[in-house]
């Protein structure tokens, strides 16, 4: 059977629209194989609430042990490319320009970790009224993902965010 796709992927990706959407607890993905842009809308979601949250102690302590640098958005299309970097991926092209338009209007940020000066895990997302959608995260080496989640946590508590969607 022949399916069409009922909604205008490109006009959905414009930055106003791709907000709206995001606020009603969408958010994108491409198929796989034909990178046909769908929105997505689960019942259940993984939300962190911020206000009362704390880093486990553990994992403050693994990441203490390794001599990662974090920088904030400085990266964009590296840390996006690293997480879709993977045999099959949801990130297509014509995502990753739409994000690249929602960064210049300051919703798209990055957390990124390097180690000897070199880019070795990070994550991306989107942040709309006093949240942060994250979409994907990365590491080429141990911990490097969690030290920029852990990195992340801590900046949105200090910017005074309400919470962490992280999807699924």
């Amino acid at each position: 059977m022949n399916q069409k796709n009922l909604f205008d992927t490109k006009e959905l990706l414009k930055p106003d629209n791709m907000l709206r959407l995001y606020a009603s607890g969408a958010f994108p993905m491409a198929d796989e194989v034909t990178g046909n842009i769908n929105w997505f809308m689960p019942e259940v979601r993984t939300i962190i609430p911020l206000e009362n949250y704390n880093i486990p102690r553990s994992a403050r302590k693994s990441i203490e042990k390794i001599d990662f640098e974090i920088r904030f958005n400085t990266n964009l299309i590296d840390v996006v490319e690293g997480c879709a970097d993977r045999e099959t991926t949801w990130i297509s092209g014509e995502l990753i320009d739409a994000y690249r338009r929602l960064k210049k209007r300051g919703h798209v940020h990055t957390v990124e970790t390097w180690l000897n000066n070199q880019l070795v895990g990070g994550l991306y997302g989107v942040t709309f009224r006093g949240a942060f959608f994250g979409e994907s995260m990365f590491s080429k080496v141990s911990e490097a993902s969690k030290a920029a989640l852990i990195s992340l946590i801590k900046h949105l508590k200090e910017k005074d965010f309400i919470l962490l969607d992280v999807q699924y």
